[in-house]
C-alpha cells in the first residue's frame, strides 16, 4: 500500500471513530437518556459532527482524493472508498460549515420536540421545527444542485441511482394492484378470529421471547444487545457492535415480536459485513432499500411464514401466559397474517404496507415541488389515508406525527421501505432457485443456510457493491414489482378465499 493510500485510510479511520461515537450517543438518546440531557447532548453531537464534517472537506482529504483518483492500480475496495469520499467531499464543500452545524443542532432538538408532540397529538407544537428542517433541506438542495427534480438530491442520500421516474412507475403499478386487492380483502366474507392475539402478554416474557427468536435467526448477542424504545430501530456502530431495539405492547405481542424480527434483519446485515471494510468507511449498508430488504425479508418471508410457525409455535406458547393453549396452528397463522387497513405504519400488515410508504413519498415530493406546505400536511395526510386505505386518523399522533424520520430531516428515506419489500420479494424468488427446499429449511430452523446465502450475496459487501449491482447480480435485472405483486396476490387470495 502506498503512502497516499495509508494516509487516506488513516483519515477515514479517524472519521469512522467520530461516526461510532455519534452512533453510540444517538442510541443512548433513544433508549433512556435523561430528558434534561437533551441540550448538552445536542451541543456535543453538533461539535462531533462538525469535526467529522471538517475532516471530510479538509485539504488532506482533497489531496488524497485528487491523487488516488488518478491511480489505476488501486484495489476495487479502495476505488469505492475514494468514490464515496469524493461524493461526500463534493456535497459538503457546497454546504457552509455554520449551516451544517446549525442543522445538526436542530435535528437533536426537533426529535425531542417530535416525541412530545406525538405524545400530545399536537402537530402545531412540532410544526415550527418541521418548517425549519424543510427550509434547511431546500437550502442544501440549492447548494448541492439537482438534475430534473429537487427531490432527486434527497433520494440519492438513501437510494443512489433511483429517481422519481422509477418510483412513480413502480408505485403506480403497486397501487393499481394493491388498492383493489385491499378492498377485496376488506370486503371478504372469510375473516380470521384474532381476539386471542390481544390478551395480556407480560413485557418480561415478551423480552425473553424476542431474545430467543433473535438467537434462532442467528443474531450474535456477543456483538449486540436488545433494548426498549419508543420507535424501534437497529443501529450499527461497527460490525462487532450492532444493537437492536423494540417496543413492547402487553396487549399486542406482535408489535414487539415482528418488530424485533424486522430490526434483527437489519442487524444481521450489519453484523455480517466484512470487518476489513471498517477502515475504508464501507462497513455499512449499501443503501436503505437494500437494508430494508433484509429486515422485511426476515419479518415477512420468514417470520410470518407458515413453516416458521410450524416449528416455533410451541416456543411462543412456552413464553405466553396460556393465551394460545387452545388455538391451533392454522388459526394462529391466519390471525397473524390478518390484512386490514390500519393507521400505524410500523404495525401495518404486508398487504397494506406499501400504501403507507407511497402516501409519505407523494407528500414529500409535493413538499419539495412546493405544491404543499408544512401547515397543510395533516390535511393532505388524512386525505391520502382515506383514498388508499379507506380509513381516517382520529388525531395527528396516529396520523402525520407517527414517524420519527421527518424530525431528523430524513426526507427521501421513506421510498426505501417500499423498495425494500420489492427487493425482498425479488430475493425470495432468487433464493428459491438456489435453495428449492427454502420452506423445509425454515421449518427445521436451519435458518443459518438462508443466512449464509444472504451473507454471500448481500451482506459481506457492505458499500463495496452498489444497490443496483447487488440486485442485478442476483436477479439479472433491475427493480421489478411483479414478484411482490405475485406473492401478495397468491397469499391473500388463498388466505381470504377470494
Amino acid at each position: 500500500m502506498t503512502n497516499a493510500e495509508m494516509n487516506f485510510k488513516a483519515l477515514l479511520k479517524k472519521m469512522n471513530h467520530y461516526e461510532q461515537a455519534l452512533s453510540l450517543m444517538a442510541w443512548d438518546s433513544r433508549t433512556g437518556a435523561p430528558k434534561k440531557s437533551i441540550n448538552q447532548r445536542a451541543e456535543a453531537m453538533s461539535t462531533l459532527s462538525s469535526e467529522h464534517f471538517a475532516l471530510s472537506i479538509s485539504d488532506e482529504m482533497k489531496q488524497a482524493i485528487t491523487h488516488l483518483k488518478e491511480d489505476d492500480t488501486l484495489s476495487h475496495v479502495m476505488k469505492r472508498a475514494v468514490e464515496e469520499a469524493e461524493k461526500m467531499y463534493n456535497e459538503h464543500t457546497k454546504i457552509p460549515a455554520e449551516d451544517f452545524k446549525a442543522f445538526v443542532l436542530l435535528q437533536s432538538k426537533a426529535e425531542a420536540a417530535w416525541e412530545e408532540a406525538k405524545e400530545r397529538s399536537d402537530f402545531e407544537f412540532f410544526k415550527p421545527y418541521l418548517e425549519e428542517l424543510v427550509a434547511f433541506k431546500k437550502r442544501f438542495i440549492g447548494y448541492i444542485g439537482f438534475e430534473d427534480h429537487p427531490y432527486h438530491t434527497l433520494l440519492d442520500d438513501f437510494e443512489p441511482g433511483v429517481f422519481t421516474e422509477t418510483l412513480d412507475s413502480v408505485f403506480s403499478e403497486l397501487k393499481k394492484h394493491l388498492i383493489p386487492l385491499v378492498k377485496q380483502v376488506t370486503e371478504a366474507e372469510t375473516k380470521p378470529e384474532t381476539s386471542f392475539l390481544f390478551e395480556h402478554f407480560p413485557k418480561e416474557a415478551q423480552k425473553n421471547l424476542s431474545e430467543a427468536i433473535l438467537k434462532t435467526m442467528g443474531y450474535d448477542f456477543d456483538k449486540g444487545r436488545l433494548n426498549e424504545t419508543v420507535h424501534p430501530f437497529a443501529i450499527g456502530i461497527n460490525p462487532d457492535d450492532v444493537r437492536v431495539t423494540t417496543k413492547y405492547d402487553e396487549h399486542d405481542f406482535r408489535v414487539a415480536l415482528l418488530g424485533t424480527i424486522h430490526e434483527g434483519g437489519h442487524a444481521l446485515y450489519e453484523q455480517n459485513i466484512d470487518s476489513d471494510l471498517i477502515n475504508y468507511s464501507l462497513a455499512k449498508g449499501t443503501s436503505m432499500g437494500i437494508h430494508e430488504s433484509q429486515s422485511l425479508f426476515w419479518e415477512k418471508f420468514v417470520g410470518q411464514s407458515y413453516p416458521f410457525w410450524k416449528t416455533n409455535y410451541p416456543v411462543l406458547k412456552e413464553y405466553a401466559s396460556g393465551q394460545f393453549d387452545n388455538i391451533d396452528l392454522d388459526t394462529f397463522y391466519y390471525a397473524l397474517n390478518e390484512a386490514k387497513p390500519s393507521l400505524i405504519r410500523i404495525e401495518a400488515d404486508e398487504l397494506t404496507y406499501c400504501l403507507h410508504i407511497i402516501l409519505r413519498y407523494e407528500l414529500e415530493k409535493e413538499l419539495f415541488e412546493e405544491k404543499v406546505n408544512v401547515a397543510e400536511l395533516p390535511r393532505r395526510w388524512n386525505e391520502k389515508v382515506e383514498e388508499y386505505l379507506g380509513i381516517q386518523p382520529e388525531n395527528d399522533g396516529e396520523g402525520v406525527l407517527q414517524d420519527v424520520h421527518w424530525s431528523s430531516g430524513s426526507f427521501g428515506y421513506f421510498p426505501s421501505y417500499a423498495l425494500g419489500l420489492i427487493y425482498a420479494a425479488q430475493l425470495k424468488e432468487a433464493i428459491l432457485k438456489d435453495l428449492p427446499n427454502f420452506d423445509e429449511l425454515i421449518e427445521t430452523n436451519q435458518l443459518h443456510v438462508i443466512q449464509d446465502w444472504l451473507r454471500s450475496h448481500v451482506h459481506q459487501y457492505g458499500k463495496v457493491k452498489k444497490p443496483k449491482d447487488i440486485i442485478h447480480d442476483i436477479t439479472g435485472g433491475g427493480i421489478d414489482p411483479q414478484p411482490l405483486i405475485r406473492y401478495l396476490t397468491d397469499k391473500y387470495t388463498k388466505l381470504y378465499n377470494l
